[in-house]
């Protein structure tokens, strides 16, 4: 068993329980959340004890827990993998989300597994592939189209693969698991959680004669994935599993944003409610929440919906990888230790601890956090700001400055509070019998439980009153998860129950109905691999296909791989190669692409796809451009003072195990 073809799944991240209780409550269908080890998120791990906690949680509701496992292992890590996942399967985990196909080949427990995005599944080959090795769900690039969606989905089986898809959050610049910048530099795998992040950095961009293209930009700085205005589309390209970045994001973003993808995903099941083609959410209960969702309130680099619907020009956070937040209004004044400012709405608030910003002259990014804030004149908008930092530190601010709000404190402690409610419904059933009254409750999942009260039953004098009364009664389910549909009073004549027999009666049905919902709580099957195993699309790998253990070679091998290179951990391509891959083009985003020029007289032919040089420091990295496929490669190699502070960690730990691979060939008789 496993997510139903009509069903639409919001996935949540979760940087801890706690967090990932609230994804549930407001309105999770499934939360994503790491381990004590081997998830590509390094430093958001959870015990094993924490991750039970919140399974019991989710499971109420019939809401599901994943775990990343999506690291790729060395040989010495996979028994300590192993025992991790069979403790995860105890704590009663629904799958592990993984990239390395090693752990396909070892003692695994009865648990789904879920390609990573870090698997880079841009293709329908590939993703059959996965389908056909096992794998339930498939984390889907994020540079995809919509037709590439929907063509991975004509090529796989609904009823064995779910496809997931990335509708919000940061973005990786690089095809995922297909960067190794920080590999080379520092040493620290993104393909093993430890990413340094060098996309949000600075960089000089210099072309092939030495003239400067770019001054200072974050030039493989992504803007913030949203889909909001695409979810119905994806719906019909197939996607089923919509997923949410962020497992190092706080409290209130997960709230807000999985609030927001609640009421768009519940919006398109009900429109197509009476369709032919109906839809229904994954897990079970309604939810309703106390503040208005809104993305702009969380942190971001501004919006893209990316490739979803074609190659954009505005897909970069070029001028900052900080957050911009939204315009606000203008400096009208700067004075001694304040500053005057005049809003565009005349009827928004500042408050005491907002945070301001503004462009610099440089086009750079400034701070401005408010100490104190005073209204001046609510008719025209004016506030007088106190900032908590000395004016002398704050370039550039000036009279006629936009400024931006990119902290909203009043908004953030609403989501300090109980800000959703998650109930699923219940019918009860009240009916007297020759010694008493027997409650029965059953709720929208078919689930039924009942308890009964002996009592000498008397006729009701307030007939009405009391009827009236045995209903408000059995529907105050106050804090359980429950709520009444409808209360049906089945009995021969009024009688009179008192409350203290009521209530009792109430709470042993609700807790008998939690029982019944726990024990039938099915878990999924895992995914069943296709026999006699299936070739892989190709029949060599290079690096770039990250395999770091005998086991992930030994299974490349059996689906029929006759070349497999060692993963780029393994240090074995010393030289200039590809340390990044991906879709995004800088000359493109700098209006320096062939195919741009093409009809525009005096220009075309002239224009050339020649390589551009990135300079952060002494850092150097050459941008080469494949216009076939319309990609770009961001090429280096690895450091010399890496590669010597890994042979000598080698030398003195078993991570120096040799590994069996084929770089070239094998002979054949």
């Amino acid at each position: 068993m496993s997510l139903l073809p009509h069903q639409l799944e919001l996935l949540a991240p979760a940087r801890d329980a706690a967090i990932g209780m609230e994804a549930v409550n407001h309105g999770a269908d499934a939360v994503y959340i790491g381990g004590p080890s081997f998830g590509a998120r390094s430093s958001a791990d959870n015990s094993v004890a924490d991750i039970a906690r919140l399974v019991q949680h989710a499971h109420r509701f019939n809401s599901r827990i994943f775990v990343t496992m999506n690291t790729i292992l060395r040989d010495d890590e996979l028994e300590g993998a192993r025992a991790l996942a069979w403790q995860l399967y105890e704590a009663g985990v629904d799958a592990l989300i993984v990239q390395d196909m090693g752990l396909l080949a070892i003692d695994m427990p009865p648990l789904q597994l879920h390609a990573s995005t870090q698997c880079d599944i841009r293709t329908p080959e590939k993703a059959r592939f996965l389908q056909d090795a096992g794998l339930t769900q498939l984390v889907l690039a994020r540079e995809l189209t919509l037709p590439q969606i929907a063509a991975i989905r004509a090529t796989t089986d609904p009823c064995r693969s779910t496809l997931e898809f990335f509708v919000h959050g940061a973005l990786c610049v690089a095809y995922s698991g297909q960067c190794y910048i920080s590999a080379a530099h520092t040493g620290r795998s993104a393909n093993r959680g430890e990413c340094s992040q060098a996309c949000r950095l600075p960089y000089q961009v210099v072309d092939d004669r030495g003239r400067f293209v770019a001054h200072d930009k974050h030039v493989l700085s992504m803007k913030d994935n949203n889909q909001s205005a695409n979810i119905a589309a994806l719906v019909d390209a197939g996607v089923r599993s919509f997923k949410i970045e962020g497992r190092y994001k706080d409290m209130a973003y997960v709230k807000n944003i999985t609030a927001h993808y609640r009421k768009l995903l519940d919006e398109v099941i009900e429109a197509r409610q009476h369709s032919g083609d109906p839809l229904a959410r994954a897990s079970t209960g309604h939810t309703t929440f106390s503040f208005t969702p809104d993305p702009n309130q969380n942190f971001n680099r501004e919006f893209t919906d990316y490739f979803v619907n074609g190659r954009q020009d505005s897909i970069g956070a070029f001028d900052t990888p900080k957050n911009p937040g939204q315009p606000i209004g203008f400096v009208t004044q700067v004075g001694p230790n304040w500053v005057d400012l005049e809003l565009n709405d005349h009827e928004a608030v500042l408050h005491n601890g907002d945070g301001l910003c503004y462009y610099d002259l440089q086009k750079e990014l400034v701070g401005l956090a408010i100490n104190r804030a005073e209204l001046v004149s609510a008719k025209k908008g004016s506030w007088r700001v106190f900032p908590k930092d000395e004016l002398a530190g704050l370039k550039d601010l000036r009279k006629g400055v936009e400024v931006n709000r990119n902290r909203d404190v009043d908004w953030l402690h609403a989501l300090d509070k109980k800000s959703s409610e998650r109930r699923i419904q219940l019918w009860a059933h009240l009916a007297d019998s020759a010694n008493g009254i027997t409650l029965t409750l059953t709720d929208e999942d078919g689930f039924s439980a009942s308890a009964h009260a002996t009592l000498a039953l008397t006729p009701a004098k307030d007939k009405a009153g009391a009827l009236e009364g045995m209903v408000d009664n059995v529907s105050r389910l106050g804090n359980t998860i429950f709520a009444a549909s409808d209360v049906q009073v089945a009995f021969a004549q009024p009688w009179f129950v008192p409350a203290s027999v009521l209530n009792p009666l109430r709470r042993e049905a609700v807790q008998k109905l939690e029982a019944a919902r726990a024990t039938g709580f099915v878990r999924w099957s895992p995914g069943q691999a296709v026999e006699p195993p299936v070739a892989y699309p190709e029949d060599s790998l290079t690096y770039l296909a990250n395999v770091l253990n005998d086991k992930a070679r030994a299974f490349y091998a059996k689906h029929g791989v006759k070349v497999i290179a060692a993963a780029y951990e393994n240090h074995e391509e010393p030289g200039d190669v590809s340390l990044m891959i991906t879709k995004h083009c800088v000359r493109f985003s700098l209006s320096l692409c062939p195919k741009q020029a093409k009809g525009v007289t005096g220009v075309q032919g002239t224009i050339r796809a020649e390589p551009l040089t990135l300079i952060n420091g002494k850092e150097k990295l050459t941008l080469r451009f494949d216009c076939k496929p319309c990609e770009m490669h961001v090429v280096g190699k690895i450091k010399t003072s890496v590669l010597k502070q890994t042979a000598k960690d080698m030398a003195t730990s078993a991570k120096g195990v040799p590994i069996r691979y084929y770089p070239t060939r094998p002979i054949t008789a």
